[in-house]
């Protein structure tokens, strides 16, 4: 028996491939299926060789020997039918990503299958019916007959038929690594043609076996199918985040023009002195009101921009205690009439001036500050700045206690992650997103510093956030050094300095002058991109542009491209638009803009670029 060696050999690793792909966790798909019943058949084929050679060396009845032969041939007819629905179905380019497409899959295959399936009870029935010759020699067995014939020309009809699909779809092929397949194919066809001619080797079962082992380990793999589904899941989670961006891009537009409105007016409004006393504390409501939305548009844009590492850290030279005084004070108002300690506690070895990224800075205290008011209805508040100064770096030790609602210890691990509200009912009136501490850790952390916490449930909280920048300039200039310092300055920096407002809405425009009122210039302005580029063209000449981005006709990038082409322009634009999103100022800053503020803003933040801008052309 010895040229039945090899389906006795190939039986234990047709197991091995069945056990091994029924216990691994797989994705579901046609192909996995179909895959499946092509190793359960190679096992069911191998087994009725070895009993077919058992029957005819035996000599059992013809009956029985000619009944298991014709079995042989219909397992090859079905084995060649499922390996063309096979290969048919992955020449097509379909997603394996759920249930739901492995349905459509299944519908946009049905005419084929029932074709396929009429082709194979057709066979079989041919089979049945057609005579066979059982063929036996000392070591051998094999049949011959019109059956025999049949097997061989249908597979090389599918077997061709294989060949012209792959190659109509050979991108799809290529993309999916499914390459192996055509070693298969004239691994089959060699098979097929060697058999035909020398029906005695019986090698057909073994090397299908063959077949399927290499399928298993390369295209067939659940591991490598199921790294599929996780890139897939990828590509589908950057389709979504992108979505997400584009989402956040318009909808930051959409809520911060307005926004703008609100911010610049309510502010002007609570500027003016004659106001009654109950006008002026609305004023003062609205513009605490629009900060807390301000704040909450910005902590998600933060976040997005932190999450795609587009933020990024400024370092510029900035009075510390001064800034955090102002903001502490600040934060002071919405304690309103809740009965709290509040204290503010700065040491006197600060230096005077500090170099980092102030805007960041102050987040991070706001955000402390903020939270410590928000969740203490009574007692204390306490804010601590400590520093720890050598050579050249000044270390911050910023502390935040309060007496609040406290954090339970199961909790303090969740306290830094996204929308994260620690022991907040869903009714609970407590502003804010639950960003504001994932998004503090972050810039801690950019800065090179740390941040902890400690914390009682119901008793009250502690952060602590050590952060190092380096000390510009450790005192104060001498009254005297101050005034020589003054007496170079020019009295009015802005005296008699023109600057034109670019904006399709009069409302921007509107405020934007309002922002501008109380520095000394000569202000202009248009309603769009053309119409600056006319006045540039017509001699008018501006010593500062503010332009919005998104413009009808033309943008404000488009306008600025243009004003470029003018022989001899030179005039700093900074871009005031609504778009805050990650990138955006990487982008218009890339175009050309001397800077970028994004509305609403505040009169401070205006000043701060302005003044950048003037104080540069000046040196």
């Amino acid at each position: 028996m010895t040229n039945i060696y090899p389906q006795i050999v190939s039986v234990f690793y047709s197991l091995l491939i069945i056990f091994s792909f029924c216990l691994k966790k797989k994705i579901r798909s046609i192909e996995n299926k179909l895959f499946g019943l092509m190793i359960a058949g190679n096992f069911i084929g191998l087994l009725l060789d070895i009993i077919a050679f058992i029957l005819v060396k035996n000599a059992c009845t013809l009956l029985i020997t000619h009944f298991i032969c014709k079995l042989i041939l219909i397992y090859l007819l079905l084995w060649i039918f499922t390996m063309t629905v096979y290969i048919y179905v992955i020449s097509y380019k379909m997603s394996y990503s759920d249930r739901q497409n492995e349905k459509k899959k299944w519908k946009k295959y049905s005419n084929f299958k029932k074709v396929i399936i009429s082709l194979e009870i057709i066979g079989c029935l041919i089979c049945l019916i057609s005579p066979i010759n059982v063929i036996t020699t000392n070591n051998n067995a094999y049949t011959t007959g019109i059956a025999n014939t049949m097997i061989y020309i249908l597979s090389a009809i599918l077997i061709l038929f294989w060949i012209v699909i792959m190659l109509i779809n050979n991108k799809n092929i290529k993309e999916k690594k499914f390459y192996p397949i055509y070693a298969y194919i004239i691994l089959g066809l060699f098979t097929s043609i060697l058999q035909f001619n020398y029906p005695g080797m019986i090698i057909i079962t073994p090397v299908e076996t063959f077949i399927t082992i290499l399928m298993y380990f390369t295209i067939e793999n659940p591991d490598i199918k199921m790294i599929e589904q996780l890139n897939i899941a990828r590509e589908t989670a950057e389709k979504a985040n992108h979505a997400k961006s584009d989402f956040l891009s318009s909808m930051s537009h959409e809520i911060r023009t307005p926004l703008n409105a609100i911010v610049g007016l309510s502010e002007d409004i609570a500027s003016h002195e004659a106001l009654p006393d109950e006008i002026a504390e609305e004023a003062n409501d609205i513009v605490s009101a629009s900060h807390t939305l301000l704040e909450i548009v910005g902590n998600i844009l933060d976040i997005n921009k932190i999450e795609s590492n587009k933020m990024e850290i400024t370092e510029v030279p900035y009075n510390f205690r001064e800034e955090i005084t102002e903001l502490a004070k600040i934060n002071g108002t919405r304690i309103g009439e809740k009965p709290i300690d509040y204290q503010v506690h700065l040491a006197q070895d600060i230096p005077y001036e500090l170099i980092g990224d102030k805007i960041h800075v102050k987040q991070i205290v706001n955000n402390l500050l903020s939270n410590a008011i928000k969740y203490t209805d009574q007692g204390s508040v306490s804010f601590t700045v400590k520093c720890i100064n050598q050579k050249d770096i000044c270390l911050l030790i910023i502390t935040c206690q309060d007496t609040g609602k406290g954090i339970k210890a199961e909790d303090i691990t969740k306290l830094f992650n996204k929308f994260e509200r620690l022991g907040i009912e869903k009714t609970s009136t407590a502003e804010g997103t639950g960003l504001g501490l994932a998004i503090t850790k972050k810039l801690v952390e950019l800065m090179g510093g740390t941040i902890n916490v400690q914390s009682q449930y119901g008793k009250g909280s502690i952060f602590v956030v050590q952060l190092p920048q380096k000390i510009s300039q450790m005192v104060e200039l001498h009254p005297k050094q101050q005034e020589e310092v003054e007496f170079l300055k020019v009295d009015d920096p802005y005296q008699n300095k023109r600057v034109l407002i670019v904006d399709d809405n009069p409302l921007n425009i509107k405020v934007a002058k309002v922002s501008l009122k109380d520095f000394s210039f000569q202000l202009d302005e248009c309603s769009n991109g053309k119409e600056c580029i006319d006045k540039i063209k017509g001699g008018a000449h501006y010593d500062l542009i503010l332009m919005d981005i998104m413009m009808p006709e033309m943008s404000g990038e488009s306008t600025l491209t243009e004003l470029k082409k003018i022989p001899g322009f030179d005039t700093p634009v900074i871009a005031l638009t609504a778009d805050a999103v990650s990138g955006a100022k990487e982008r218009y800053l890339q175009v050309g803009f001397k800077d970028y503020v994004s509305k609403p803003f505040t009169k401070a933040i205006i000043k701060e670029k302005i003044d950048a801008i003037f104080l540069e052309k000046n040196e």
